[in-house]
């Protein structure tokens, strides 16, 4: 099972860890010229998605060949510091554990050296015709380790 695209821009590291850079533009911000709290969860989205698609996993190709993709079952934010607008930002992604159904990973926000917020998150590998959790395929596993 290949899934062959390009992914649009980002790192992958030798210690496995993905790099996926973001400009803050005044549509992310609030009167005040910060990014608003819930615009975090879609960049870190980006980051996951820019990440399985540098692995050559194309989540739309994987929902519509094989009825499956990965969802969010639970995710835990800290903010420390917040992005403002015209920020460079880079998001990276760690995979940190691999179960049967499931995955672990840690996110980091990034501008420059300070870490502006931390995610974990676990996603589940679910089956779209019974809205279940199915085994993640060893093929998906090797990828991802």
């Amino acid at each position: 099972m290949t899934y062959t695209t390009d992914t649009i821009k980002g790192k992958l590291f030798e210690d496995k860890t993905f790099s996926f850079p973001v400009r803050i533009y005044y549509e992310d911000t609030d009167a005040g010229g910060i990014v608003y709290y819930a615009n975090y969860l879609k960049y870190a989205e980006r980051a996951r998605t820019e990440f399985l698609r540098h692995l050559g996993l194309n989540q739309e190709e994987m929902l519509k060949k094989d009825g499956k993709g990965f969802v969010v079952r639970d995710c835990n934010i800290s903010y420390k510091s917040p992005a403002k607008l015209d920020d460079a930002l880079n998001i990276t992604c760690k995979v940190t554990e691999v179960k049967g159904v499931s995955l672990k990973m840690e996110q980091k926000l990034y501008r420059g050296e300070n870490v502006l917020c931390e995610i974990s998150i676990t996603l589940v590998f679910l089956s779209l015709e019974n809205m279940r959790p199915c085994k993640i395929s060893p093929e998906i596993i090797s990828l991802l380790q």
